[in-house]
């Protein structure tokens, strides 16, 4: 006689079918042998599947933190290039500073003295360091490559202007 098809509340898995399934076909020799047949045992419950945030629970917190250490290493990396970019931006640009008074509009306030800071004093390049410095621009001035015709003539210029101190016996003071 056919069984009829077993309900379960879990769905059980393939490789739990086969199972019982093979003790069905092994159970009917010795069920002969017994005086009454007895079913096989249904599965055992499947606890229900929890969600994935449910089941992973504590990977959040080492997640959380993870992602707040890169975000913090990455904006205090681009912090610091800011700030390298402003220190290379003021020395290499000499900083003019000029005092500038303004008119009160009470004449019984003092006017207030400004005092200008002692311009730093920075030593002076060497000749040879100047030669390799105007070597180095000619060869990035040869490797430009421009369609504007008017700024190839610049860059000429200033390649031709580059060979001329090279060529010279006493290079200029930078």
């Amino acid at each position: 006689m056919a069984e009829a098809p077993k309900l379960y509340t879990n769905k059980p898995k393939k490789a739990q079918l086969k199972q019982f399934q093979g003790k069905d076909f092994s159970s009917p020799s010795s069920s002969s042998s017994s005086m009454g047949t007895h079913p096989p045992p249904p599965p055992p419950p499947q606890p229900p599947k929890e969600s994935f945030a449910r089941r992973y629970k504590f990977l959040w917190p080492l997640l959380l933190t993870v992602n707040l250490a890169v975000g913090a290493y990455i904006f205090m990396r681009t912090k610091k290039k800011d700030t390298d970019v402003e220190l290379v931006d003021e020395v290499a640009t000499p900083v003019e500073t000029t005092a500038t008074v303004t008119v009160p509009l009470d004449k019984s306030l003092p006017t207030p003295i400004v005092k200008e800071p002692p311009p730093k004093l920075r030593q002076p390049i060497s000749e040879n360091q100047q030669l390799e410095l105007f070597k180095w621009i000619l060869e990035e001035k040869r490797k430009i490559k421009t369609n504007d015709p008017e700024e190839r003539k610049r860059i000429d210029e200033e390649k031709a202007l580059l060979k001329q101190f090279i060529r010279t016996k006493s290079v200029p003071s930078i």
